[in-house]
């Protein structure tokens, strides 16, 4: 589960309980990162076709997280070599409406790379780390079972840049 923020760049992990989604942005804040790029991810009440969601449940093949984080991690750092501390935390078990699932940082000197990075961390862990979502709603409920094809961080295509 989830540590303490590491004493080194990356802080990767899986937890039950809320994301420190403050923590996690103030940990991101280094003296050469002019730019702190925060992605949070969190519980709606709505999904298509489904009104009036409760919550969210997630699940994750969890030996098998924490590499892969590590993975999307070494790829950011190998795209942007300017990054300065990554943070990539998901949440699993039940998470209410309001409350973020998964939280994504990156801090760079100039904000396009950090914009980037963090596009790039939330796309890839999305693609390429187990973890599956059950919603609740008013007339039911549903894992998310629409067949997704589980990628290597390395094989995620870079964001394209605003024109």
């Amino acid at each position: 589960m989830l540590s303490a923020p590491p004493s080194g760049d990356d802080w990767l992990g899986l937890t039950e309980d809320p994301i420190p989604v403050g923590s996690a942005a103030d940990w991101s804040v280094l003296p050469r990162c002019g730019a702190v790029v925060l992605f949070s991810g969190t519980a709606r009440d709505h999904a298509p076709g489904r009104d009036e969601v409760e919550l969210l449940e997630y699940e994750a093949y969890e030996e098998h997280v924490v590499p892969r984080l590590a993975s999307i991690a070494t790829e950011m750092r190998s795209r942007w070599p300017s990054l300065g501390r990554v943070v990539l935390i998901h949440r699993i078990g039940v998470v209410p409406v309001g409350e973020s699932s998964v939280v994504v940082v990156a801090s760079a000197p100039h904000r396009p790379e950090a914009f980037a990075a963090a596009r790039f961390g939330i796309d890839t862990l999305k693609a390429s780390v187990p973890i599956w979502k059950r919603e609740t709603w008013r007339n039911g409920e549903s894992w998310g079972l629409e067949a997704q094809h589980i990628s290597a961080a390395a094989d995620a295509p870079s964001p394209q840049e605003p024109t």
